[in-house]
């Protein structure tokens, strides 16, 4: 999966932080949801305009960015 055909970062929207295609979601709320124990269905359910790809791409984006911090480190 290409994560980047999925998240979007855009300087007016949410402070820059990465969102889901462009949507006002971002990355760390889909992933604190995840955390939290929410089921994908819950969240598709609860976020309709998410899908599951959408929600693959922010964990591969999450494992990206932590794969690039660990080889910068």
């Amino acid at each position: 999966m290409n994560y980047k055909d999925f998240i979007t970062i855009e300087p007016g929207k949410r402070g820059g932080k990465p969102c889901v295609r462009g949507l006002r979601i971002t990355v760390y709320e889909v992933l604190e949801y995840l955390a939290s124990e929410m089921t994908e269905a819950e969240i598709l359910d609860d976020f309709p305009d998410l899908t599951r790809e959408d929600l693959k791409a922010c964990i591969a984006y999450a494992a990206d960015r932590e794969r690039r911090y660990m080889t910068a480190s």
